[in-house]
């Protein structure tokens, strides 16, 4: 079959979806199907029977936007949830053709994309992972890392951060095409930059060369050239957006709106495409579904291999790849920590008790990579066996990430995408804003990364308000199906490292202090007692007159004011939440009784009052920040903002008059 109608039929596939929903993007899909065309029908290793082949190439759309370029190759390689009704059905309710690819919607989606910037980035960590299970399982991880990119991703600052980690760890099974249309919804690229892309990557590190993007032996060799590189590859394919569009072609009119009746009348025209919409010719389809079945021979061959691997490297690989924990393990660290830690208790740093969970942690799931965005000494995330991971040695499970805090966060939401490892890393809580948008994604895309960030309130001292979180736990905290953690001492510090371990299908945060916190919890604990998401840590015999509320290091701050109370008669219970997430999460009946009716409420956080009410209600009273911070050691700005023992205690007193 001549390639020209295997890559038309890519083409109407999609502006005759991009019409019926009369929304979308037909301008890249027009521009990108000859390189789509000759990747999927020569190169890239899948098979759609078996979409999550641990082994299969993978491809990221980076320029979301062109999602129907996406969902036609999966159709028409023969996925078989893709349909033809789900491609009429683009962009509708229910549809797993959304707007821009979601991961879990459809099979074959192996990111979600849109925000751009982060499918190139996301791939740089899926590139880290097949790197670094290679040097543990050897052969039976041998694939590739494929992405169609945008000049608009090239613009976006995280496009940067990728690039330069990727050339710096010579991830040479990464290549990216970068569809070079030269245009973007203002209009021509030449409007806002004038970047030699080739050069800017070759200065990255990596392969880099330009060639006619329509021109499928150019393509074709080109990629091949590709699979012998040293280095990651970018190809600049030079296209023409809406490519075959009478009037439209070469436009930014292209590129977000359907093209409209007549205009797709004469694309049909100029590319000899004569069929009725959604129709695609029996020998085309066959062509292609031939195409999508050719990679099955190596996925029998993979099995066989896999199958030839001693049986306990192989349950361990297969268990890695289902993400499954090592729970016998992962349970007996636990409490072996616990009864550590209640014989001889710590009033260290939560940072510092997080740095003695891992070292319990990280021996016992082996599938944990942990790294830090040039903080590795303030963060504590590397424990004393950990080995950095290097171009020359990728089964180090740590990773140099530089002061790349959004590059980081996307290559973790690829690592965990790929399979096989749960990545973790740290950097400050306030530059938590840099990585917000890719902790946003995985979110949205159920992905189990860990976020350990430290620095976490005015605690941090001298540093000063640029550095002191005010409003990040807010912030975090309102992203959906994140959990944030911010435990009081090194028992709840553990604890919470159990619970994001735990959590298969969303990211964590865990929030940690610089300064010493005394140790509230002597004794072990079968139960992991934060999994509730708050808890009553001190509290009197009898009924409790008010009720403190507190999170991280202002737990021992409540349980002081608690005593002062007690010693003017007032009876006073301290109710720790180290997740307001796992609280809204309980049962009715249990959430009531862990909040219990106490007249007074009184919520202590050094950090906005935003997100309490739900547990104090508009009425309590809440002992925190409401401005930014000042540079002055700690315990001079708690007495400052009015964070204070006899603060809340007075608060109390107050209210009770």
């Amino acid at each position: 079959m001549a390639h020209k109608s295997l890559a038309n039929a890519v083409r109407a596939l999609a502006m005759d979806a991009v019409e019926q929903a009369k929304s979308g993007h037909p301008g890249l899909p027009l521009g990108a199907a000859d390189m789509a065309t000759v990747l999927f029908t020569q190169f890239l290793k899948f098979d759609p029977a078996d979409p999550k082949w641990a082994d299969r190439d993978r491809f990221v759309l980076s320029a979301g936007h062109g999602s129907m370029l996406l969902y036609a190759l999966l159709y028409l390689t023969g996925y078989e949830a893709m349909t033809l009704d789900e491609i009429k059905r683009f962009r509708q309710l229910g549809s797993i053709t959304a707007g821009h690819p979601e991961y879990g919607h459809a099979p074959g989606v192996e990111t979600t994309t849109g925000p751009l910037g982060q499918g190139l980035a996301t791939a740089v960590g899926m590139a880290i992972a097949e790197r670094h299970l290679a040097a543990e399982f050897g052969g039976i991880v041998d694939h590739k890392t494929y992405v169609l990119t945008s000049d608009g991703d090239l613009m976006e600052g995280i496009s940067h951060e990728a690039i330069a980690l990727a050339g710096h760890l010579k991830l040479n099974r990464l290549i990216v095409l970068f569809d070079d249309n030269g245009i973007s919804i203002d209009g021509a690229i030449s409007l806002s930059d004038s970047v030699d892309q080739v050069k800017r990557f070759e200065a990255a590190g990596w392969q880099s060369w330009r060639i006619d993007g329509h021109d499928p032996q150019a393509i074709a060799a080109a990629l091949t050239k590709a699979q012998a590189s040293d280095r990651p590859v970018m190809i600049a394919c030079k296209t023409t957006i809406g490519y075959g569009a009478p009037t439209k072609a070469g436009k930014s009119s292209s590129h977000g709106s359907p093209l409209g009746a007549d205009e797709i009348k004469g694309t049909r025209a100029a590319l000899g495409w004569n069929h009725p919409p959604f129709e695609i010719p029996a020998d085309i389809l066959s062509a292609w579904r031939t195409a999508g079945s050719r990679s099955q021979g190596l996925h029998a061959d993979w099995k066989k291999k896999l199958a030839t691997i001693e049986p306990a490297k192989r349950a361990e690989f297969e268990r890695r790849m289902k993400g499954d924990l090592p729970v016998e393990a992962l349970d007996q660290a636990m409490r072996s920590l616990k009864e550590s830690l209640a014989a001889t208790p710590k009033d260290i740093a939560s940072r510092t008790a997080s740095e003695f969970a891992l070292e319990a942690l990280v021996p016992a799931v082996p599938e944990m990579v942990g790294g830090s965005a040039d903080l590795t000494g303030s963060n504590n995330t590397r424990t004393k066996s950990m080995k950095a991971m290097s171009a020359a040695d990728f089964s180090g499970r740590f990773i140099n990430y530089g002061i790349r805090e959004f590059g980081m966060a996307a290559a973790m939401n690829g690592m965990a995408l790929h399979g096989g490892i749960i990545p973790y890393s740290g950097t400050f809580l306030v530059f938590s804003d840099y990585a917000r948008p890719a902790i946003r994604l995985a979110a949205l895309m159920g992905t189990r990364a860990i976020h350990v960030m430290t620095h976490d309130s005015i605690g941090l001292g001298e540093d000063g308000p640029t550095h002191q979180p005010v409003e990040h736990l807010a912030a975090l905290r309102a992203i959906p199906n994140v959990l944030v953690f911010r435990p009081a001492d090194a028992v709840e510090t553990a604890e919470c490292w159990e619970l994001a371990l735990k959590a298969k299908d969303r990211p964590s945060v865990l929030a940690l202090t610089r300064q010493n916190l005394p140790q509230l919890r002597n004794r072990v604990d079968a139960e992991n007692i934060c999994a509730q998401g708050a808890y009553e840590i001190a509290g009197p015999d009898g009924a409790a007159q008010v009720s403190i509320f507190a999170t991280g290091s202002e737990v021992s701050l409540a349980v002081d004011a608690a005593k002062l109370l007690a010693a003017k008669g007032i009876a006073a219970r301290v109710v720790s939440v180290p997740s307001f997430e796992l609280l809204a999460e309980q049962p009715d009946d249990v959430r009531r009784a862990i909040i219990g009716n106490a007249p007074v409420k009184i919520g202590v956080e050094a950090a906005v009052r935003m997100g309490w009410d739900s547990i104090i209600g508009s009425d309590g009273i809440f002992i925190g920040m409401a401005t930014f911070g000042a540079s002055a050691p700690y315990k001079e700005l708690y007495k400052k903002f009015g964070i204070t023992a006899e603060a809340v205690a007075e608060a109390a007193l107050s209210k009770l008059r």
